[in-house]
């Protein structure tokens, strides 16, 4: 028995230099993560922007001072983004060239906005008033604006948007015509 146990302890002995260079568990190495370029999501309206639009008026005035027809114009402002709160102010120019029936013409109207609204990230709504100033071929008169816009952020430098809003002008140059007016315009814009 105890040859058996030598003889054991022999082989044993001499295998072992058999697995002195035998392969070793492979070692794993962690991938390297490259960290991809977020998306953009917008959310961040704070800044300037120019842009122009392209709209429709319909006139309400005195008696038979009606008309309608198409507008286009420019706007400039700034937006304060305060975080899903946004506040801005806006001057825009709109030229038109609608015949009122027989109460003249509207030739442009200008308008001071203060705009308020909520950030959704890409989208804003926003509220806004102010006051307008209409030139007319009667004369020139200034009146109050309301009204409700969206801006959709197709990228972090332009902007596309629609807008629609209330006029309301009283006796514009004297004259005893008074004029309500709607319009909707599309808009698009840069932000700087």
């Amino acid at each position: 028995m105890k040859r058996i146990v030598y003889a054991g302890a022999l082989t044993l002995a001499a295998a072992a230099p058999l697995y002195a260079g035998a392969p070793a568990d492979p070692v794993i190495e962690a991938p390297v993560i490259v960290p991809a370029t977020p998306a953009y999501t917008g959310g961040d309206w704070t800044g300037f922007y120019a842009g122009g639009q392209l709209g429709y008026a319909d006139i309400d005035g005195t008696g038979a001072a009606d008309g309608s027809g198409g507008t286009y114009g420019v706007h400039g402002g700034y937006n304060y983004d305060f975080g899903r709160f946004v506040l801005g102010g806006e001057v825009d120019y709109d030229q038109l060239d609608i015949d009122l029936g027989g109460g003249g013409t509207a030739d442009n109207v200008a308008r001071l906005k203060l705009k308020a609204g909520y950030d959704l990230g890409r989208t804003l709504v926003y509220a806004t008033a102010g006051a307008a100033r209409a030139d007319t071929s009667v004369g020139s008169d200034n009146g109050e604006f309301y009204g409700l816009g969206v801006a959709y952020k197709v990228n972090d430098r332009f902007t596309m948007g629609g807008e629609v809003l209330e006029h309301s002008f009283d006796d514009i140059a004297g004259s005893g015509l008074d004029a309500d007016a709607t319009s909707f315009t599309l808009r698009g814009s840069y932000n700087f």
